[in-house]
């Protein structure tokens, strides 16, 4: 290995190291409550150095939803290449959808609010990229199920992207939904039982007569 490369690798190790650390600090303050200074002292690293990886506090938690986005792309689209029935790949995305409320509530509620809020105008060319990189895999996952659906006759005639948007703004509007409800009673958590409600509708609707 050249010395290129190996300078590249312990770049992105220690950006994997700043994300880890910033993870831990953002669980458990919160984005408005978390300061540069805090990630950088849980990395242990001088703020001066996070601010070499990352253009602000925006940006670091960006990359964070990055990475969640990321794996939802990646599970779905195995879904897409799975004998199963159409009706089985939706069901299979909830169930997708769910688990990954579960393992990181939080970055996931950050990322619906980061997909209709300004924070997109404080990125980088390169963090927007990889936003609308793996946006667009996982959209296109799902067009595709809704696709197989129509043609085969199982769904409605409506335009594909518009029925993916669906299953969609159905996934970010439950869980900021009943986030919100939350901030009334901290107690319950019904994404889960809501999303399952929701898309046992949604399917319903969606089938062709």
């Amino acid at each position: 290995m050249g010395i290129y490369e190996r300078k590249q690798r312990e770049k992105e190790l220690r950006r994997q190291e700043i994300l880890h650390a910033a993870r831990k600090v953002f669980s458990a303050k919160g984005f408005n409550s978390t300061t540069m200074e805090e990630i950088a002292s849980q990395a242990e690293l001088s703020p001066g150095t996070l601010y070499l990886y990352f253009k602000n506090k925006e940006e670091l938690h960006t990359s964070l939803s990055i990475n969640i986005l990321a794996f939802i792309s990646s599970q779905i689209n195995r879904v897409v290449e799975e004998s199963i029935s159409v009706d089985d790949k939706i069901e299979r995305f909830r169930d997708i959808f769910i688990e990954i409320y579960e393992q990181d509530p939080q970055i996931l509620i950050n990322l619906f609010h980061l997909q209709s809020g300004e924070t997109l105008h404080n990125l980088s060319d390169g963090v927007m990229q990889q936003l609308k990189k793996y946006s667009t895999e996982a959209h296109g996952a799902i067009i595709a199920v809704v696709k197989e659906g129509i043609e085969s006759g199982i769904f409605i005639e409506e335009h594909p992207v518009a029925l993916a948007d669906v299953i969609w703004a159905t996934y970010s509007g439950v869980v900021l939904w009943v986030d919100s409800k939350r901030l009334l009673n901290d107690q319950k958590d019904f994404v889960k039982s809501t999303l399952t409600t929701a898309f046992r509708i949604m399917l319903q609707g969606f089938k062709a007569k």
